[in-house]
């Protein structure tokens, strides 16, 4: 969660953000994505961020249309602040996102220096500046029980003392963020209206990916 001091009020909130359209990403309010920024468009993106509110908005295209120049986008995605970031020999930033706020895309403006920009609407989501995540899911032993058999059963290395340190709604919107789940499985989490909604469609993501991994072999 971001410090008082870095964390955007929602009158500081711009009027027009850069989007980083991205298939089966997202990033939710209270996690952190790592990202390794190599394209000059979104060096240009970064760039420019840095230069004002340092924000920018990850939205997922939509499918089937993700291999295209210009990709039609889903309307809603979450705003990050870039917190940290270093700069590599061979021309990559490495930068990591904080997730502030979601957002609906109202419209979509020309591209500048390369990259994509849109008027996004706040207001449906105002609440997410102002929820600390600590939102009790109903059966937390069960969520711990399935996600770490879905961590062992994908082979995520993941400090299972840290997982059990967040409180619910922190867990449910960082592993949602970084676990390989299905592109649309990952939308219908983000879009989800409550955090009942959300935790209920996470849980569901990882017993489907359990039930969809092969059996292990007996040889």
């Amino acid at each position: 969660m971001l410090h008082e001091r870095f964390q955007p009020t929602f009158k500081s909130l711009p009027a027009v953000l850069p989007v980083f359209p991205l298939d089966n990403v997202i990033i939710m309010p209270g996690a952190v994505l790592p990202l390794n920024i190599f394209e000059p468009r979104y060096l240009n993106m970064i760039e420019d961020a840095f230069r004002s509110h340092h924000l920018i908005g990850m939205v997922q295209p939509k499918p089937d249309e993700a291999a295209q120049s210009l990709p039609a986008l889903y309307t809603t995605g979450c705003a990050g602040r870039i917190t940290s970031y270093s700069e590599t020999s061979d021309g990559r930033m490495l930068i990591s996102l904080s997730g502030v706020i979601r957002f609906r895309i109202r419209e979509e403006l020309d591209t500048i220096r390369g990259y994509r920009q849109v008027r996004p609407d706040w207001e449906p989501f105002r609440g997410d500046l102002e929820n600390d995540w600590h939102t009790s899911v109903p059966d937390r032993g069960r969520l711990d029980s399935i996600l770490k058999s879905y961590l062992r059963d994908q082979e995520i290395g993941i400090d299972e003392e840290m997982l059990d340190s967040l409180p619910d709604m922190r867990l449910v919107n960082l592993m949602a963020t970084l676990l390989p789940l299905d592109g649309a499985e990952k939308q219908a989490i983000l879009e989800a209206p409550s955090e009942q909604q959300r935790a209920d469609l996470f849980l569901a993501a990882i017993e489907l990916g359990l039930h969809d991994s092969p059996a292990p072999s007996r040889h």
